[in-house]
């Protein structure tokens, strides 16, 4: 093996001269090039990062407000039964109030009737015990005629 020198320091400033060419005609730029990208990704990992934790926060917001709706949606609902109970028990205590009205109002009206019922009676036998009377005086009758005639009265009271 035979070096010759004159070849090796050709070939050792050749490749010096197109590794500098390279350097700065290919390597600068292709590094550059190749840094520009390793800034867009990571800028894409921290913008993929803020929308994570975006969707993290509004996921949470969105329970929360779920949470929140069921709760008045309960509210609503308790309120409505309490309302409706307490209707029912308004509508209950006037229709008692109503019953016992109108019970009350019977009960005078009936009051009212037999009152009159007696008093039409006190009249009728009145105006019967004067008829009666009044016959005795003019007949002067003895006491079984008398009965006849107190009986036969009352049979027209009691038919009338």
């Amino acid at each position: 093996m035979h070096i010759t020198w004159s070849t090796f320091f050709i070939q050792l400033a050749a490749f010096l001269i197109l590794f500098l060419l390279l350097k700065r005609y290919a390597f600068g730029p292709l590094l550059g090039i190749m840094e520009q990208r390793k800034e867009l990704i990571q800028g894409q990992l921290d913008n993929a990062e803020n929308s994570r934790n975006q969707a993290a926060q509004h996921l949470e917001e969105q329970k929360q407000a779920l949470q929140q709706a069921r709760k008045e949606a309960y509210d609503i609902i308790e309120q409505a039964k309490a309302t409706s109970s307490k209707q029912a028990d308004d509508i209950i205590v006037t229709a008692k109030t109503e019953a016992s009205r109108l019970k009350d109002d019977a009960v005078k009206d009936i009051e009212s009737e037999k009152n009159k019922a007696i008093a039409a009676l006190r009249g009728e036998v009145g105006g019967m015990s004067v008829k009666i009377a009044s016959k005795i005086i003019e007949k002067q009758i003895d006491e079984k005629s008398q009965e006849q005639l107190v009986n036969q009265y009352l049979k027209e009271v009691g038919s009338k």
